[in-house]
């Protein structure tokens, strides 16, 4: 049986690292791990440095004390006053940033959710609450009331240690999502070629005629497309890991964060990896034999792409925590996993349920697909 197994397995990777597609969504795929880890590092890098001047000027529709100009001053904001038609008008022509309407006593902030309005809200606001402030201290003073007793009545103080960089957080659980994706994509390609790319070719009838049993055919060709899904990951990991190294010294937003994970979290993450590789690789051979030609395979294959990755996502976002349970669940294990190894909270117990979980689907998944290729009905295109 094993020298079966291995020669099938033989057989299926040389095939496999011939085939120039085969070869190209193993290795290629993996290069936008460093482009999105860069990428997305300068578009936080834009926005934390982002210059007061892109959304400090702001039109005011009333004539500005001497102490509202000098507190505008010193927040950097540009003023342009004119009548409440004009400034609606350069608000829409994007010359001003947000504009400023008085009735009465009634401040009313005007303009369009976007970006740069998000900013100069801000920036207005924090004007405002240093003007009220001085209009509340100097109606306190006209009453012989010391300002200090009652704006400084009691006192807050922030102590919230950051245990993480947030930035360093998000931009690698984002680049294992798309680990997880290009393991996926990667998959799919040999595993449509090993099954319903041999029944179109014809060349699994002829493998048929040889002593070997079923389950050492699908035991080969499961190896195969694991092992073409595990060199996708191990590079996307190493890729991974060069561009955090580079982005660490490139952006500001890292600073004193030293973004390469250790040894162990490296180690603990290419298990998490290699166990994801045989997963997917055992459900995407399952969908490929039932199919009939190459065509028919990668249209029953392209939803498993989304299936793999959105779980991942939508616990990302959501910032789902793992537990017992979840480590249990096929898909999220793995991304909620990695997330907790990369914080350097690693708990063997979890690693240990996600294992067994995906040594029980993947066990199941092959009896599937061992029943398959004992159905002719299955088997051959005619």
């Amino acid at each position: 049986m094993r020298s079966n197994v291995l020669n099938i397995l033989k057989k299926e990777l040389k095939e496999t690292f011939r085939d120039k597609k085969s070869l190209a969504m193993m290795l290629v795929v993996p290069i936008m791990i460093p482009l999105l880890v860069i990428g997305l590092s300068a578009l936080f890098e834009s926005e934390v440095n982002k210059s007061v001047t892109e959304y400090n000027t702001i039109g005011f529709d009333y004539q500005l004390s001497k102490v509202e100009k000098d507190i505008a001053k010193e927040a950097e904001i540009k003023v342009v006053q004119k009548s409440r038609k004009e400034l609606k008008e350069a608000y829409q022509k994007g010359d001003i940033d947000l504009y400023v309407t008085k009735s009465g006593n009634k401040y009313i902030l005007n303009g369009e959710e976007n970006e740069t309005t998000t900013y100069a809200t801000a920036l207005v606001e924090g004007y405002f609450a240093v003007y009220k402030e001085y209009l509340q201290g100097t109606y306190l003073s006209g009453k012989n009331i010391p300002k200090n007793e009652v704006l400084n009545i009691i006192t807050v103080e922030k102590k919230v240690v950051e245990k993480e960089n947030f930035y360093a957080s998000y931009i690698t659980n984002y680049a294992f999502l798309f680990i997880i994706m290009a393991i996926t994509i990667s998959s799919t390609y040999p595993a449509t070629d090993a099954t319903a790319g041999e029944k179109e070719r014809g060349t699994l009838e002829t493998l048929l005629t040889f002593p070997i049993k079923s389950k050492d055919i699908i035991v080969g060709k499961f190896l195969s497309v694991s092992l073409s899904s595990i060199v996708t990951g191990v590079v996307s990991l190493i890729l991974m890991i060069a561009s955090l190294a580079i982005t660490g010294n490139m952006f500001t937003i890292y600073k004193e964060v030293n973004l390469v994970p250790p040894i162990t979290t490296i180690i603990y993450a290419l298990l998490v990896i290699i166990s994801y590789s045989f997963l997917i690789s055992g459900l995407c051979i399952a969908i490929a034999s039932k199919s009939k030609t190459f065509k028919e395979a990668q249209s029953a294959l392209t939803p498993i792409t989304f299936i793999s990755f959105f779980p991942s996502f939508v616990a990302f976002m959501m910032n789902i925590k793992i537990s017992a349970v979840s480590s249990l669940i096929p898909f999220l294990n793995f991304t909620l996993l990695f997330s907790d190894i990369t914080s350097g909270n690693i708990n063997f117990l979890y690693i240990a349920l996600m294992m067994v979980s995906t040594v029980i689907t993947i066990s199941l998944v092959l009896m599937v697909i061992i029943r398959q290729y004992k159905s002719e009905k299955v088997l051959f295109s005619s």
